[in-house]
């Protein structure tokens, strides 16, 4: 966990080396944003209808998206990373975030070569992993900035995180006390999506993570308790975020579960091979 003032822009940084249990990795919208600094074999990242997967070295930076990434993964992989909470990357991006939406970048786009290959290098020549995460840590400290608008998104979108994505838009922004227009400008400046947007993907990730793949599934059921108008509503949600009906999905992380006993994967990320 960042320490503060990271923490209330980055949910966690992590650590990654081994050989994947799978080759490739579908990454459906959620409410998150990625920073990977890559230190191993480049990975591959196939974004949104893209037919063609697309070779990151250095890293990648992956801001709000609206449609499913997949990711390749060489045999053996070693990054470290963040994750970042949906209006997060906006200090530290030389951007708006809506520039980004759907679209993948290495870090060398977003900080440069110069800057990237130093860290990079210190990194990998760290002697631990608690040392690497310092390092990073340090690094985002570094790079802080001030960002114009960032304490109205952050207010209003943890609201729409506690109500998961059931607060009214209209609701927010009087309460904000700024137009509807502003607050959504605001957000495709620093998430990269609108408010509707970002409500949308905090009620469908709640939804997936409320299904048990070891138990039987009343998707109905489902459905009304993540305030969907019917299973038909959460049917078409759940297909235009993933690609996969609700029940192919179910099959899929049923079938992993068979596979990997008792490897641990969250709910959103799909292994695909």
């Amino acid at each position: 966990m960042p320490r503060p003032p990271l923490d209330g822009l980055i949910d966690d940084l992590y650590y990654l080396e081994g050989a994947p249990p799978y080759a490739r990795l579908t990454l459906p919208p959620a409410p998150s944003a990625l920073l990977i600094v890559n230190l191993g074999a480049p990975f591959r990242i196939r974004a949104g209808t893209d037919l063609q997967t697309a070779e990151y070295a250095d890293g990648c930076v992956v801001t709000m998206r609206t449609r499913a990434l997949e990711f390749g993964y060489p045999l053996r992989t070693r990054s470290v990373g963040v994750h970042v909470k949906p209006w997060g990357l906006a200090p530290f991006l030389p951007m708006p975030a809506a520039e980004l939406c759907d679209r993948p970048v290495t870090v060398e786009q977003v900080w440069g070569r110069p800057a990237i290959a130093e860290l990079r290098d210190r990194l990998a020549t760290a002697p631990s992993p608690h040392e690497m995460l310092t390092l990073l840590e340090e690094e985002l400290m570094r790079r802080l900035s001030e960002t114009a608008g960032l304490g109205l998104i952050r207010h209003t979108s943890s609201v729409l995180a506690a109500t998961n994505g059931a607060a009214m838009i209209g609701d927010l922004s009087v309460a904000a006390g700024v137009s509807s227009t502003h607050l959504a400008k605001r957000f495709k400046e620093l998430i990269g999506v609108t408010p509707k947007r970002l409500a949308r993907t905090y009620r469908l990730t709640a939804a997936v993570f409320a299904i048990d793949p070891a138990a039987p599934i009343d998707w109905g059921d489902l459905a009304s308790g993540a305030g969907y108008f019917d299973q038909a509503h959460f049917g078409h949600e759940f297909r235009a975020f993933t690609g996969l009906t609700p029940t192919r999905y179910l099959e899929a992380r049923r079938r992993f579960l068979r596979e990997h006993p008792g490897h641990t994967l969250d709910g959103w990320p799909l292994p695909t091979d």
